[in-house]
């Protein structure tokens, strides 16, 4: 006999900041959960045990992404789910400055975490789930993607893409699939740190995130993940292509 499973959710990302509060708060709400990641959080598959199910793999090699999602081992742990959801979260803001002082690899490596990998991920779920299954597609998203910044050309461009490819997929009719490119809020994380830390020349308006800092104005990680997964679990989810949790009730 055929077990059924209510929520079975794939993640990226799950090793801190964000993306660990988001698998927390997903295996809160009693879904089984996938993450990949170059890393495995070892914390977190201790206070959760046979419900994180984990993948070493850096999604910037794309090959091996590939070889990957050829093999069985998603269609597998999606079966039998009554609600599939994807919530692509990993990503990095690394080229930071003009363009001619962008390292063209460095380029390269955020196309591929940013955008060539959530959307790889997001046909192959979309293909493994079907039409009759509750199938749910989050991007974590970004105000970058919404508003231009000096010094986050490939950032802001990366962001806009996955903003767009929900947008054109939300036109594709598929009654069994919902998606939305989530902007979670200035969340206090390790990129936040890393934001404070490029250098004025790189990164004009770096100031303003200064401020956010000392201000008390970022967002937990908890809470920003919180809201994400409470909108995608919620009826409203999909309704638009892009949201922000900062409009959200």
């Amino acid at each position: 006999m055929l077990m059924t499973h209510p929520i079975r959710a794939v993640l990226t990302g799950h090793t801190r900041g964000l993306g660990a509060a988001l698998a927390e708060r997903l295996l809160e709400q009693g879904a089984e959960v996938f993450a990949i990641s170059r890393q495995r959080n070892g914390e977190l598959a201790a206070r959760h045990p046979g419900k994180l199910h984990e993948i070493e793999l850096d999604l910037a090699d794309l090959s091996k992404l590939g070889e990957w999602l050829s093999g069985d081992a998603l269609s597998r742990f999606v079966s039998g789910a009554q609600r599939v959801l994807l919530i692509n979260n990993a990503g990095v803001l690394a080229p930071v400055g003009g363009l001619a002082d962008q390292d063209p690899a460095a380029v390269a490596r955020a196309v591929s975490v940013n955008v060539a990998a959530p959307l790889m991920l997001a046909a192959a779920v979309s293909r493994i789930s079907g039409k009759s299954t509750d199938t749910r597609i989050a991007h974590i998203s970004s105000g970058a993607a919404r508003n231009a910044y000096p010094g986050w050309s490939i950032y802001c461009a990366t962001k806009a893409a996955l903003d767009h490819h929900a947008r054109a997929v939300a036109l594709d009719g598929n009654p069994a699939l919902r998606i939305c490119s989530v902007a979670p809020g200035v969340v206090d994380t390790d990129m936040q740190a890393e934001i404070r830390g490029t250098d004025l020349e790189r990164f004009p308006i770096r100031e303003r995130f200064d401020t956010l800092k000392r201000d008390g104005q970022l967002a937990t990680p908890e809470a920003s993940a919180r809201k994400v997964v409470d909108y995608l679990l919620s009826d409203a989810f999909g309704d638009t292509p892009t949201a922000d949790v900062r409009d959200l009730n």
